[in-house]
């Protein structure tokens, strides 16, 4: 399925949000030979519940990362402040132009055109423009989508489920939050499924479609 790529970078806002909206699609990547990364621009220490040291974040991340099979060397991890990456455009711009040069992704998924959050919204802005010559697509978090758009869909199987509701398992600090729960989850990859005659799927909005 993947023949016309090989080097693979998501990009996540903040710590968790890659696996959320495509835990399952990595785990199916990296089980069939990519290179995949990820790039993850927040670890959110001033949202962490106050029980949790402020940076658990970041070890949760590495946890779920590796759950998800990623080699360490192929994550990246910024500290830009939650919640003002406007503030910081074009430095993050800078950021991604570096990840471009250094990796030179043929597919590169980020968040969707129609997500409300304020750093989503500056990620998909700014790797808009860093990667205008790369396939992309925008991965699904409905409790920040108002509408989203299923142009693309990606087949999955059990174990690229249970991959991504093991990794979510790892943020122990976000288990209160509504949708970190593997009922959600599979609900969600049991919708898209139907939507494509499958068990299971994960939707995608396409962006920028480019076939060498």
């Amino acid at each position: 399925m993947f023949q016309n790529f090989k080097k693979v970078l998501i990009i996540a806002p903040h710590t968790d949000d890659a696996e959320f909206g495509c835990g399952a699609t990595i785990s199916r990547m990296v089980e069939e030979g990519l290179h995949v990364h990820i790039a993850t621009f927040s670890a959110c220490e001033k949202s962490v519940p106050s029980q949790y040291p402020s940076n658990i974040l970041i070890s949760e991340f590495k946890k779920a990362s590796k759950v998800l099979g990623l080699k360490t060397e192929n994550t990246f991890l910024y500290a830009y402040e939650v919640r003002i990456f406007n503030e910081k455009r074009q430095q993050i711009l800078q950021d991604l132009i570096e990840l471009r040069n250094n990796i030179n992704p043929d597919l590169v998924i980020i968040p969707s055109e129609s997500d409300v959050h304020q750093d989503h919204k500056t990620i998909f802005h700014e790797s808009v423009r860093a990667f205008k010559f790369s396939s992309i697509l925008g991965y699904e978090m409905p409790w920040n989508n108002l509408s989203f758009e299923t142009s693309s869909f990606i087949f999955l199987k059990e174990r690229h489920i249970l991959s991504k509701v093991n990794a979510l398992k790892e943020y122990k600090s976000q288990y209160k939050r509504p949708y970190a729960n593997e009922e959600f989850i599979r609900s969600l990859a049991r919708t898209r499924g139907v939507q494509i005659n499958t068990k299971y799927a994960e939707a995608f909005q396409v962006i920028r479609w480019i076939l060498k």
